[in-house]
């Protein structure tokens, strides 16, 4: 044995022996059990890493593949379970410190090349190390050998980040496993200087580098999964821990506070002594320098690391005594920013828009820990410090506003936090806050609008909380008066914006709002009107104004009886001066006579848009007071009206001083264009028609008039059905969002503006209703996160609101227009055919709203009868319209004269019924209820899908059919149907369309589409055979025609008095089981709540019941023989023969019937109640995932199992009870399934099914 191992030993050591024989050699020493000489593994580690060491000292040159296979051998070696049970067993194998020292060599050749190809051993060795306690000890024994490991991984692993490449996860295991190695290692070190020097000299750069690109990788699938869910946060983490315990250890901090405090303190003290300080700030800015990364991302790391150091700066040292230190610490780490070079005079803007995006939201983190920890405290800081901190937040902010970034969101962000920290940092600069971030500001973008309404938010918190709001509201003025920066200003105001104003305003003194508005009103009247003719920059200044004038006074608190007599004089006075001043001198601008050019210079189209945003303001503000306040003596009541004026409600009646002739040429400009003049317009017809029905006796004629003038101003651009989003504000409306914003006008005051419009006009809103609806769902998709408001919106508000079914006449015109709709989904070729339902149903010539406008006193005299009585003839000319509907409908059910529809027909069909689901059903009027099960029925029964349709999206059309149906059928006029069908008639042509249509489904049997269309026609059938015995409509007649009719069809292609089986559809077999199931069930429910005096109903019903009892058996029966073997139960089967079983119990019991089961049972249906309960036993286990399943087969066994002796020879409950044990050991049954199970059991015909869970 001993000859055997010298000679391989000997041969290792030789020269003459090849590397490719040493290398067998030495593997077969190692799995040998031969080689018994101890310390054998020792000896074959100590050769493996003398290679490697020999190779990289160039001591004798290897070829590549050797060397690899060398790498490989020394892996093998140090993952083996040989080893490890070695060491295990108490036995030391160790490394030496070279190896260590040629992988971290290796390592570092692979990140020089960039080349990370044959490094994937290496890797392997490192990880195995590493994780063996004995082996390890050549990384920790000598730290800095870990620490140039952890820092050529870290380059390696920021290499292969910054690549395109995709990421492995070997590598960054090894370096999270690293990582934690070193940590523990750290923690252990008693010299913080030392650490301090080893973390800042080799691995702080590395450190800060791989965070950030961890950071901001944008990961792929390629990249492995691990490393994107998991380790990328683990190592982020790990570096954040070795930077606290490596940069801000609590022994380090007097050479902080030495460093920090000795430029403002202690200068001239401390020269002598500098050469001994640690100077750990000098040393970390020094490392953020330029060799920190390569210039591309040097702004981007930097920016990122400052504020992560800065946070784990003050979780170490932030304490009350040190917020000084703190904040020296923060103006050092910000001069390592780019931002602090434009503090400096002489240096430019040479930032890019993408490189300020990346120093403010560094700027912005830094700010947020100063405000977080309380660093900067104004008392202290201008007692103590001279200040200083201010000094610094004051410079910040210069610079901010003089390089105004309002596209940037941390831009405002910063200005806000430094607004927090003390308003009066940026109090110096406040005019030019309010021009660079408000007045001036371009943020339209949602992303930078939140923001800046925030910082906004928070200027009119502070001022008004410090009762400064003149003094804010004289900047914002200096401000609109000054020259525009663009020709065209967003806004002042906008939605968030004015509810911020409306908290303020409700908190502050009414005179400081006063001294506001005057000051407004004074300006615009001294430097404003008299300019703005002929210029538009005083056109844009008048348009702020005025919506300024618009916010205050709608948001403002109003005036009441116990409103001071002072204040009450000077709103007064205000309101006569803004009257006098302002508008009647626009007024008369707007009335002088213009050639058509000039009526579309934009200076005048802003000046019209301001007069009348300011005049419809006046209106409203001056009514509201008038009613509010009975002290308020209104500029209007001073004025003598006219009788004319008076009695036709001119202009002159609410806004004295204007004439009505005067007026039309302003309403004429106005209206020419859809600008918020015209919207204005609009609002003051509103106020007008208000005006008019507070008054004793209303004036018909000019209230039809107007709300006539509200339609037609905004239905051109309705019809071209282009809109955007608004958001609220008056003054921001533009030709786009005009529609949006006059819609939304109409649906507000629907409920004034209906009783005095024309049924044309009617036909015009529901029209526009189904319109909108019918693109409602693309427009709420890309709008529905937005906080504006759109014409989509506008819409489905209505409709889910219990107001529209309120209206009548408009809920009907609505129903009308929806089944237009429908019938021009049907093909071309049919759609001419008058005869067909749905073309009946549409027809425009009906009178189908007669009967609602008989009960209406206010109609129009132009389409209504002057007597105001409607003939019999016509009031029953709808209802005859609709039996010949319902008797053609049944007619071509029986003729099987379908039309066919094609996918996209089917499509439009199911986008149409879920605006009928929005409905609520309940509302409608007897003949809008018909009208509406009518159209719902014919699609149902005489549409079919062509061939090539989707079967699942059919389905999910006859679903949504019944389930509309059941809906009606539960409404307070379902009985209204039954007018113009018989009960069986509806039930026969559901059956026979649906049996017909199954022969499309049967390769879909599986899926739940199909399972819920099942239970869909299952409730149908339950709640229409319910009401035709609850509400006893003819009950035997109807009962016995649908069951003679159920008796005759066979699941064959679907037809009735089929003759035989052979062309058996399971399809339609399920939904057959399902018909006679609900039949029978609900008879035998109606049988048991019958009173014994109608005894002779219940033999009737039983003998009725008989031949459909007979037929489901032979149904279940031959469904049983003929399913597919090894495929589970379907579902239609089990409530089926559940129903049987009941009804076999439900006999009167005999004598000793327990000894012979087949003395009250048939012995044929004993068979199949066994056979089918083993098919239940077996598949139970399995059906864990299908709650329906489970529950009906619970319901069987529990009636099953209520009669032990129809158990199968040798079985007992007991094989019951482990099918459910085994059931319930599965994964996928939990307390929700099984709290979900009884309680679908106790809904279910056999309630005890919950028991046996």
């Amino acid at each position: 044995m001993a000859a055997i191992y010298s000679g391989i030993y000997l041969k290792l050591k030789s020269a003459k022996t090849s590397w490719e024989d040493k290398l067998k050699l030495a593997r077969f020493a190692w799995i040998s059990h031969q080689c018994v000489l101890p310390n054998k593994e020792q000896v074959l580690l100590d050769w493996v890493s003398q290679a490697l060491v020999s190779n990289y000292n160039k001591k004798h040159e290897l070829e590549d593949e050797v060397v690899e296979k060398l790498w490989a051998y020394l892996d093998n070696v140090i993952h083996s379970k040989r080893l490890q049970d070695l060491l295990k067993s108490g036995k030391t194998v160790g490394l030496s410190f070279s190896v260590a020292e040629i992988i971290n060599k290796r390592l570092s050749e692979a990140y020089s090349e960039k080349t990370q190809q044959n490094i994937g051993t290496v890797l392997s060795c490192s990880s195995g190390i590493l994780s063996t306690p004995s082996l390890s000890i050549i990384y920790t024994a000598k730290c800095e050998l870990l620490v140039d490991l952890l820092s050529k991984l870290s380059k390696l692993a920021c290499q292969q980040l910054a690549s395109d490449n995709a990421v492995g996860s070997q590598l960054f295991n090894v370096l999270h496993l690293t990582f934690a190695q070193y940590l523990l290692i750290q923690r252990q070190q008693t010299n913080p200087n030392r650490v301090f020097g080893r973390v800042t000299s080799h691995l702080l750069q590395p450190c800060l580098l791989l965070r950030h690109l961890l950071t901001v990788r944008s990961w792929t699938q390629a990249d492995d999964n691990h490393v994107c869910q998991h380790l990328s946060r683990e190592i982020r983490s790990q570096i954040e821990t070795l930077l606290q315990a490596g940069l801000f250890q609590p022994e380090l901090f007097s050479s902080y506070k030495e460093e920090l405090l000795s430029e403002q303190e202690s200068q001239e003290k401390k020269k002598g002594a500098w050469k001994t300080l640690l100077l750990p700030v000098n040393t970390v800015q020094t490392k953020l320098g330029s060799d920190l990364c390569e210039p591309a991302l040097h702004g981007a790391v930097v920016a990122g690391s400052v504020s992560l150091l800065y946070k784990l700066f003050l979780d170490s040292y932030c304490k009350a005594e040190n917020h000084l230190v703190c904040f020296h610490m923060l103006s050092r780490l910000f001069g390592c920013l780019r931002l602090s070079d434009l503090q400096e005079e002489g240096k430019n803007d040479r930032l890019f828009p993408v490189d300020w995006s990346m120093e403010l939201l560094a700027l912005e983190q830094l700010l947020n820990l100063v405000l977080s920890n309380d660093i900067y405290n104004v008392a202290s800081d201008r007692i103590r410090h001279k200040e200083v901190q201010f000094g610094f937040y004051r410079k910040l902010a210069q610079m901010l506003l003089t390089h105004s970034q309002a596209s940037i969101p941390a831009w405002f962000r910063c200005l806000k936090l430094l607004m927090s920290l003390n308003h009066l940092i940026v109090e110096p600069d406040l005019d030019d806050l309010v021009s660079s971030a408000w007045i001036d500001a371009e943020a339209s973008e949602p992303r930078t609008k939140k923001p800046q309404e925030a910082l906004i938010s928070t200027i009119f918190q502070i001022y008004s909380k410090l009762r400064q709001f003149p003094r804010l509201f004289e900047e914002v003025l200096t401000v609109i008066c000054r020259p525009a920066v663009d020709e065209l200003r967003p806004p002042v105001f906008s939605a968030g914006l004015t509810a911020k104003l409306r908290e303020c305003l409700l908190e502050l003194p009414p005179n400081q709002i006063l001294d506001i508005l005057c000051l407004f009103v004074e300006k615009c009247q001294t430097l404003i009107i008299p300019a703005v003719e002929g210029s538009v920059d005083m056109a844009l200044k008048l348009m702020s104004v005025c919506s300024v004038l618009h916010a205050f006074l709608f948001n403002v608190r109003s005036l009441d009886d116990v409103t001071p007599s002072p204040v009450v004089l000077r709103t007064q006075h205000l309101m006569a001066n803004i009257q006098k001043g302002i508008i009647q001198p626009l007024m008369e601008l707007l009335q002088a006579p213009r050639r058509e050019g000039e009526k579309s210079e934009l200076w005048l189209r802003k000046a019209s848009d301001a007069a009348l945003l300011l005049v419809y303001t006046w209106v409203e503000v001056d009514a509201l007071f008038g009613v509010s306040c009975s002290k308020y003596v209104s500029p209007a009541a001073e004025t003598a009206v006219t009788e004319p004026a008076a009695r036709y409600w001119g202009i002159s009646a609410f806004l004295p001083g204007v004439k009505d002739q005067s007026w039309r040429r302003v309403m004429e400009l106005a209206g020419s264009f859809a600008s918020p003049s015209k919207y204005c317009l609009e609002l003051l017809t509103v106020q007008k028609m208000k005006m008019m029905l507070m008054q004793t006796e209303a004036d018909l004629q000019a209230l039809q008039h107007a709300a006539a003038f509200i339609l037609e101003s905004g239905r051109p651009t309705m019809s071209r059905g282009e809109s955007e989003p608004w958001d609220g504000d008056i003054s921001a409306i533009t030709e786009l969002s005009y529609p949006t914003a006059h819609w939304h006008l109409i649906m507000s005051n629907l409920t004034i503006l209906l009783p005095y419009i024309s049924l044309k006009d009617v036909d015009y809103i529901a029209n526009m209703l189904l319109e909108t609806l019918m693109l409602a769902e693309a427009q709420e998709a890309a709008t529905d996160q937005e906080p504006s408001i759109s014409i989509a919106k506008i819409t489905l508000g209505l409709i889910h609101s219990s107001l529209l079914p309120e209206m009548r006449v408009l809920h009907c015109a609505f129903l009308t227009h929806l089944i237009h709709q429908f019938a021009m989904v049907l093909p071309t070729a049919t759609r001419d055919s008058v005869d067909l339902p749905l073309q009946q149903l549409s027809v425009t010539n009906i009178p189908w709203h007669e009967e609602i406008l008989a009960s209406c006193k206010t109609v129009d005299p132009l389409e209504v009868p002057s007597e105001n009585k409607l003939q019999k003839d016509e009031l029953s000319l709808s209802w005859k319209t609709l039996e010949n509907v319902a008797q053609c409908i049944v007619l071509l059910a029986k003729n099987g004269c379908p039309v066919i529809l094609k996918e996209h027909q089917l499509q439009r069909c199911l986008g149409l019924l879920e605006i009928v689901s929005l409905l609520k059903l309940d509302s409608f009027l007897p003949s809008d209820c018909t009208r509406c099960f009518l159209v719902l029925l014919s699609l149902l029964v005489n549409t079919r899908a062509s061939v090539s349709c989707s079967k699942l999206l059919l389905l999910k059309v006859l679903s949504t059919c019944l389930h509309l149906l059941r809906c009606l059928q539960a409404g307070r006029n379902s009985n209204s149907v039954l007018k113009v069908l018989h009960a069986s008639d509806v039930l026969e042509a559901v059956m026979t369309s649906q049996l017909t249509a199954c022969k499309f489904f049967t390769d879909v049997l599986t899926g739940p589409v199909w399972a819920q269309y099942v239970q869909e026609v299952k409730e149908f059938l339950e709640n229409f055979l319910q009401m035709i015995i609850e509400r006893r409509q003819s009950v035997k007649l109807n009962l016995e025609k649908f069951m003679s009719f159920l008796v005759s069809c066979r699941p064959d292609t679907g037809a009735a008095k089929s003759i035989d089986w052979k062309n058996w559809n399971p399809a339609a077999e399920q939904l057959l089981l399902t018909a006679f199931t609900t039949l029978c069930h609900v008879v035998t429910l109606h049988l048991q709540q019958l009173p014994e005096k109608k005894l002779r109903s219940v033999d009737v019903l039983c003998a009725l019941l008989e031949p459909v009892v007979l037929q489901m058996v032979r149904t279940v029966e031959h469904g049983l023989q003929s399913s597919t073997p090894n495929q589970p139960l379907p579902v239609a089967f089990i409530p089926s023969v559940t129903t049987l079983l009941k009804a076999d119990l439900s006999h009167p019991v005999k004598k000793d019937w327990q000894k012979e089961p087949s003395g009250f049972l048939k012995r044929p249906r004993v068979k199949l109640y066994q056979e089918f309960y083993s098919q239940i036993l077996k598949e139970l286990p399995c059906a864990a995932g299908n709650l329906q399943f489970l529950q009906l087969a619970l319901q069987f066994l529990t009636v099953f199992c209520s009669v032990p002796e129809l158990y199968p020879e040798k079985e007992t409950a007991v094989m019951v009870v482990f099918a459910i044990k085994k059931l319930l050991s599965g994964p996928a049954i939990t307390t929700q399934v099984i709290r979900s199970t009884g309680d679908g059991a106790d809904r279910g015909a056999c309630p005890g099914a919950g028991k046996l869970l």
